[in-house]
């Protein structure tokens, strides 16, 4: 192998199914003898994914319907608090189901990496949509503690926050189960917002307990503690969003790829590693080091491997593209073209 020329460089869009069928079919690398399932990995995941939107949606809209007609009836800002949330939460299925549709899309020579990026947008979306909830959460709940009013129908007032407990649960273990099995941060994002807003829902029922017990500004502080709650939200889930967006990976992805890599015989050494969320998607690049004796089609061989192994390893990758260096030029330092001159252009480097 000539140690100065790339041994091969595989930049295959290749989803992977751990179920696949060994000893027959044919996929991008030819002769790998895998069927890598008949359904595309990412219509399935986004079928999954807006099939979880929509339960929750429903699960979430039934909840808060029930809770207006008690806010109504009982005049608890506690309860409108987190009503306001839930109608909040409900409608963070908006945007995260245009997301899952986009990500059906095909590449284009516009977007050749797909669509996925819209999931990241539909994340700010819906912390967007949380932030408003918690303002009008907390203009209410200051507002009945400058203006106190009475609240009523302490027993419709605990089905509520207890119905609001377990409708919210029940969406939180659903969003989190299908987000982790999917890959996807914008629905775990919103599963664990459902979590802590279920919780936030029993609140509303020390609120009427203090009530009765002849405490009437129990019901605003109630409100006042879930509206910081939902703030508290907004400041984890912003993070997580906006991390993917500037094409932060967790640390833990990054040490898996290092491990699968390093799994190939004949890969003398893992050099450079980089990785990024497009979506519920990873895509990687991975430079390997071999034997500078190696042939081209030995070279090839070896990407050919560390690209399966990855599959293997990361059910959610998507696209990875394997660089074979020989051992004496390892990394992408090698591959800087020296300052230079030439058709009459100034000195410059590439």
């Amino acid at each position: 192998m000539d140690p100065h020329s790339h041994a091969d460089e595989h930049g295959h869009d290749h989803p992977h199914h751990h179920g696949h069928d060994h000893g027959h079919g044919n996929d991008d690398h030819g002769g790998h003898g895998h069927t890598h399932g008949v359904i595309d990995p990412t219509i399935a995941t986004t079928d999954r994914g807006i099939w979880a939107i929509k339960w929750s949606f429903i699960g979430l809209m039934v909840t808060a319907l029930f809770q207006v007609v008690v806010v109504v009836m009982s005049g608890s800002v506690g309860l409108l608090a987190d009503t306001i949330h839930n109608f909040g939460d409900a409608a963070t299925a908006i945007p995260l189901w245009i997301a899952f549709m986009f990500a059906r899309l095909k590449p284009s020579k516009r977007f050749p990496f797909g669509y996925g990026r819209v999931e990241d947008l539909a994340g700010v979306a819906i912390v967007l949509t949380i932030l408003f909830s918690a303002t009008v959460a907390g203009y209410q709940v200051v507002d009945r503690l400058l203006h106190p009013k009475p609240v009523t129908h302490l027993v419709a007032l605990v089905a509520a926050s207890i119905l609001g407990f377990i409708g919210n649960e029940a969406v939180a273990v659903f969003r989190i189960r299908v987000g982790k099995e999917i890959g996807s941060a914008a629905l775990v994002a919103d599963g664990y917002h459902a979590r802590v807003d279920g919780w936030t829902s029993l609140a509303v029922l020390f609120g009427a307990l203090g009530v009765w017990l002849g405490y009437p500004l129990a019901d605003p502080i109630v409100g006042l503690l879930i509206t910081v709650v939902i703030l508290g939200i907004v400041w984890q889930s912003g993070k997580a969003i906006f991390t993917r967006m500037l094409d932060g990976v967790e640390p833990e992805v990054m040490d898996e790829i290092q491990r699968a890599a390093h799994h190939v015989s004949g890969v003398r050494e893992v050099s450079e590693v980089r990785a990024r969320w497009i979506g519920h998607r990873l895509h990687a690049e991975v430079n390997v080091t071999v034997n500078p004796e190696a042939t081209v089609a030995e070279g090839h061989a070896i990407a050919k491997e560390v690209h399966h192994q990855l599959l293997h390893h990361l059910p959610y990758l998507s696209r990875a593209v394997v660089h074979v260096d020989p051992v004496e030029e390892s990394g992408e330092d090698h591959h800087h073209i020296a300052e230079h001159v030439h058709d009459g252009l100034p000195a410059h480097s590439h």
